[in-house]
Parts: C-alpha cells; structure tokens; sequence
C-alpha cells in the first residue's frame, strides 16, 4: 500500500511540476447537420433576381445520366460535371444513411438539391419546387422524406421568380429537376409534390389535392379521407373546382401520365403551413395514404 502511496504521490508531483507536457485532448468531431438545417440553409439564400439559367440539352442528358448512376451506386461523376457536389451521410433525427447532391452555390446553375434515402430501394419522390417562394414546404418535403424509407427528395435551387420565372420548374420543361423527376417516374415511383396558397385564395379550404394531369387514384383519394378525418377542409380536384389550384399544367405529372405513375399535387394553406402541428397532422395523413401505392 505504501507503495501505492509514493507512485501516486510522485505522479502528481511531475504534474505539478514547471513545463510539464498535459495530456493531448482528443477533438471530437463536429455533429452531422440535421437535413432540416441543410435544407434550411440551401433555401434561405435564395430570392427572386438571383442568378440563374435553364441547363442545356447536353446538360440535362448528363444530369439524367448522373441521376442513374447515384440511384445505382456507380459514382458521382456525371453529377460532379454539372458542379454539383455530392457526399454521403447520415441524418441523425433518423439514424438513415443518405447521399445528397448540392448544386454549385452563387452561381447561374442553380439547379437543385436531391437527396437519396440509402436505407431502403427507392420508394417515393418527394418534391418540392418552389422553396423560399412557398414558404414552408421545404419543411414539409423534409418531414415526409423522414418518414418514408427509400424515399427521393427534390429540391428546387432556384426561386420560382427567378430569371424572368424560367426557373419555375414545375413549369418549365427545361430544368434538372424536371429531368430527375422524369427520371423517377419512368421507374414507376409515385411524386408527391408540395406547394402552398394564400388563406384568401380559397377561405374555406385548408389542402387541395389533385393528381395533375393524371386520372386521381387510390392514394390520392386515400390521402384525401385522412386529411378530412384529421378535420382538415380537402378540395378535391377531380370532384370539385379549386380555383386554379389543380396543378393540370405541372410539367412533373405530364411526365406521371406519360408513364402511368401516380403523381399527387398538394397545396396548403399558409395557415396550415406555418403550424408545426397542422404540418406533422398533414404528414401523417400523407404517410398513412401509402402513396407508394397509386
């Protein structure tokens, strides 16, 4: 025991000791960002006179080609050619794996941000293409992706204002994100796309569901009843006039038509969407839906 005494007492002795050495501190390395702070981050820079210009032909051959290969594990490269920088990661609210391709900041190609959920084949499309623009559904896109194992979330990189509103990509056929949905869906997966309206635009009504330019399925009416029972006021596009919010000129479900795949227009009101609790009810109901099933 004395011996025990006199190590101890002479360790602490060349502790104390001028000039010695501490022990190294071992720096931990910094926590993986939520998607939701990335997503937050990437929307928040953008406006109406940002910088923008549609990509060429040979561009979005190369970004449907890069689409292809991230969803098959062959590499980033093609995406990588586009500017786009792309790694892997895991969310830590759900513990999922992830690659994720960020378009080239400050700069005309701006031309999204496209998320692959690694811990199921994919499932679902997740769209939302009028982020800062329609305020909120960035959160929306993020809160379904989470909860669909598989799922693909699309984000707009531009304002929908921008460049003259050629960068409104639910409208216009020349953009990346109309490519990697199309893309999507010639692989038979169901979009399901997010947008917002003014409370004065319709009073009376909370969500509008609608499938485009596709004939309304069982998800869609699915969804509908779930949002209803959740005491949610639904305009039903293919039973009701919804005051030109039906989406029958959005580019992605002219693309759903053409390969006969469910595709799902969802429009909420600003109330709705600035509600943390109206968005998880509005989630959930999505989620129960199983819109991976047309």
């Amino acid at each position: 025991m004395a011996g025990v005494s006199l190590a101890l007492t002479l360790a602490l002795i060349l502790l104390l000791m001028p000039g010695a050495t501490p022990a190294p501190q071992v720096a931990r390395p910094a926590p993986e960002p939520g998607l939701d702070t990335l997503v937050t981050e990437f929307t928040s820079a953008l406006s109406a006179d940002q910088t923008y210009r549609p990509p060429k032909a040979g561009e979005r051959r190369t970004a449907a080609a890069g689409l292809a290969a991230l969803l098959d594990r062959r590499g980033p490269a093609d995406f990588q050619k586009l500017g786009f920088s792309v790694r892997d990661g895991v969310d830590p609210a759900t513990g999922r794996p992830y690659t994720i391709a960020t378009n080239e900041p400050g700069t005309e190609r701006a031309w999204g941000m496209y998320v692959i959920d690694r811990s199921a084949p994919p499932s679902l499309v997740v769209e939302v293409p009028h982020p800062g623009f329609d305020l909120r559904t960035e959160l929306f896109g993020v809160d379904l992706f989470r909860q669909v194992p598989g799922a693909v979330l699309l984000v707009a990189g531009a304002h929908r204002k921008a460049d003259d509103s050629h960068a409104d990509v639910a409208h216009e056929e020349n953009s990346v994100f109309r490519v990697v949905a199309a893309a999507l869906a010639a692989r038979g997966l169901t979009q399901v796309q997010l947008h917002g309206f003014h409370d004065q635009n319709l009073p009376s009504t909370d969500v509008v569901l609608s499938s485009g330019a596709t004939v309304a399925g069982g998800a869609a009416r699915r969804a509908a009843d779930r949002l209803a029972a959740d005491g949610f006021a639904v305009c039903r596009a293919w039973a009701d006039r919804c005051t030109g919010l039906e989406g029958g000129t959005n580019v992605q479900g002219k693309a759903a038509a053409k390969d006969d795949t469910g595709f799902l227009h969802v429009e909420m009101s600003r109330t709705v969407r600035e509600s943390p609790q109206r968005r998880a009810q509005v989630v959930r109901a999505l989620v129960e839906a199983d819109l991976r099933t047309p």
